[in-house]
Order: C-alpha cells, then sequence, then structure tokens
C-alpha cells in the first residue's frame, strides 16, 4: 500500500482502535507516517523501540508491598497513565526484539495491559517491523500476536515522496534529481554488503547534510555515507546543471522568454518552480507559472501543472482555460 493510502487507512483504525501492524523495508518512512498521523490529529505520539528494551521495561520491577503484603509491579514511566489522554503507541522493530521482550508486548497488545499497568481507553497501538526477507534481525512472531493485528504492506512510491517533500521544504536539487531518476529513491539490496544504501530516509540525511553548510572538499564522501558512493556522484552531476537554470525571479515577473531544452535542466527548472511557489502561494504566482508553463515542452508543461495541482487550487485560476485548450489531450 502506497504511503498516502496507508495514511487514510490507518487514521480510521487508530481512531477505532484496532492495532495495526506496518511492514516494510528500512528506511522507507513507517515511522514518519505514524509520527504524521499523530500530530494531524492532535494525539500524543510515544516511540518505543522494542529492539533497546528489556522484558522488565515493559512490564516494570517487581517489589513487596509490606502494607497490603503482596508483590507489586512498578510501571514504567514512559507508558501514558491519564485516563483522558488520547494517544498512539508506537511499538517500532517488534519483529526485531528478542522473544522475551515480544512476549512483554503480547499482553499489552491482546490485553491492553501489562502487569497491573493498563493502557488508557483514548489510546491505540501501532507496530511497524522490517521484512523477515530485509536481512535484518528480526524474530517470527508468535501466531496468536500476529493475529492480533491488521497487517499492512508499505511499498515505496516516487509520487507521495514528491508530495512529503515539497511539504517538508526539501532542497529542490534532490526532488530535480530524483523526479530525473526516481529508481534512485529506494534502492536496498538485502543481499548487498553495502554500508549505505538510498531510501527516502537517507535522501532526507543529504538535505539536512546540504543545509549544514558542508565543505565542499566533504560534500561527496558525506552524501556517500548516507546514499553509496553511485548515487553520490550522479546527485552531484546532476547539480552540476543547476547554473544553467534562468533566475526564478525573473520568471515568475515574466522577463524569462527563452529555456534550456536539456531534460536534466528542465527536471530541475519545474522543482525550483514549485519550491518558489511554496513560499508564495499568490493567485498572481500561479497565474504566471500556468501561463509560464506554454513555453515548455509539453510533457513537462503537464509534468509541471500536475505538481501544482497536488498543493495548489489552479482551477480557477484566469489561465486555466487556455492551458486546457492546448494540452487537454495530454492529460
Amino acid at each position: 500500500m502506497r504511503a498516502k493510502e496507508l495514511k487514510k487507512e490507518l487514521k480510521n483504525l487508530v481512531t477505532n482502535k484496532i492495532p495495526v501492524f506496518i511492514w516494510g523495508s528500512p528506511g522507507i518512512g513507517k515511522s514518519s507516517i505514524v509520527r504524521d498521523l499523530a500530530k494531524e490529529l492532535e494525539f500524543e505520539f510515544i516511540d518505543l523501540r522494542l529492539t533497546l528494551m528489556d522484558p522488565t521495561d515493559l512490564k516494570g520491577i517487581p517489589f513487596f508491598d509490606a502494607q497490603k503484603k503482596e508483590a507489586i509491579w512498578a510501571k514504567p514511566n514512559f507508558l501514558p497513565s491519564d485516563e483522558e489522554s488520547k494517544g498512539i503507541l508506537f511499538l517500532d522493530e517488534i519483529n526485531s526484539a528478542p522473544p522475551s521482550v515480544q512476549a512483554s508486548a503480547y499482553q499489552l497488545i491482546l490485553d491492553r495491559r501489562v502487569g497491573d499497568y493498563e493502557l488508557p481507553k483514548g489510546w491505540s497501538i501501532v507496530a511497524a517491523g522490517n521484512n523477515e526477507s530485509d536481512r535484518g534481525v528480526v524474530y517470527r512472531m508468535p501466531s496468536p500476536l500476529a493475529n492480533r493485528f491488521v497487517h499492512i504492506d508499505m511499498e515505496v512510491s516516487f509520487d507521495d515522496w514528491k508530495s512529503w517533500a515539497y511539504q517538508k521544504g526539501v532542497d529542490s536539487s534532490i526532488i530535480a534529481f530524483l523526479n530525473y531518476k526516481q529508481d534512485m529513491l529506494f534502492n536496498f539490496d538485502p543481499n548487498s554488503n553495502q554500508k549505505a544504501f538510498a531510501s527516502p530516509r537517507s535522501w532526507e540525511y543529504v538535505d539536512k547534510i546540504l543545509k549544514s553548510n558542508p565543505s565542499q572538499n566533504s560534500l561527496s564522501e558525506l552524501i556517500s555515507g548516507a546514499v553509496g558512493e553511485r548515487e553520490a556522484m550522479e546527485f552531484l552531476g546532476f547539480k552540476k546543471v543547476l547554473h544553467r537554470l534562468p533566475d526564478i525571479e525573473d520568471i515568475f515577473e515574466e522577463k524569462v522568454t527563452k529555456i534550456d531544452d536539456d531534460p536534466e535542466v528542465l527536471f530541475a527548472l519545474i522543482s525550483s518552480l514549485i519550491s518558489h511557489l511554496k513560499k508564495d502561494p499568490s493567485q498572481k504566482n500561479i497565474d504566471t507559472l500556468i501561463k509560464f508553463s506554454h513555453s515548455l515542452p509539453s510533457e513537462f508543461a503537464v509534468m509541471l501543472i500536475k505538481d501544482m495541482q497536488e498543493s495548489f487550487d489552479i482551477q480557477n485560476s484566469k489561465e486555466w482555460d487556455n492551458w486546457v485548450e492546448r494540452f487537454s489531450y495530454l492529460l
């Protein structure tokens, strides 16, 4: 299931307190989707990495109550306790946790309680884990535990990632490059011994690297350490065409009449235009960009408009009818 569809269905399952297990390869954004959903719903969000826990971390530590003359479990303070609160308890890497830890999580998921602790009614449980075929350290989940989840396989979609990247302000050169080389968004090979590989998460690291003003002497090595050497070399080679872009401000001021028809330049241009429009989505800028699209090769004109439709209301533009009249046969 694609990220956009997953988030929509996850919202329904979470609000109805149905436990969900999200399966997918490492680095594709499983935890980000759940975190973003919690923010959208204005829920609290607790992320528990079960691979880092011992069984007693969930169950708590027993101690003797002298007054009651019985053993009592001291619940962990990281679990929610406010009965009026609402939130998502995210159990990440659950199938990578040792069986003893899974056993502790088992009771929490099945009965919404563990030891003397009970999960507040307003909280939902979402779990995630890597595929067993990804060569990570995984343990087979007990059938009764697996049967308590709705299982969803998450797949990587470039279009969904692109929408997210524009929304988060990812460097336009990264969006442009991956638009040009979509197969490099995610190329995890479980049989490879390469330490770094391209994934939505590692490209987010590249964005942070670029925004940290690194030394030019170290840039290649840093990006290689995030997404792999071949991907880094191709990305940096792609960035070299950016100097051939016209001034973006000049385009919005309708001062540009001629565009370089090199596909690499056009991919970079479209991403730069959308990123600029995100900063100032005025009706004037929307009208100007639709009008400007007529100067692009037809396939790139359609690409620009489709990207605009993801975030902006363009059908009320005074330029829209003219655009449809010219390009409707391509839609």
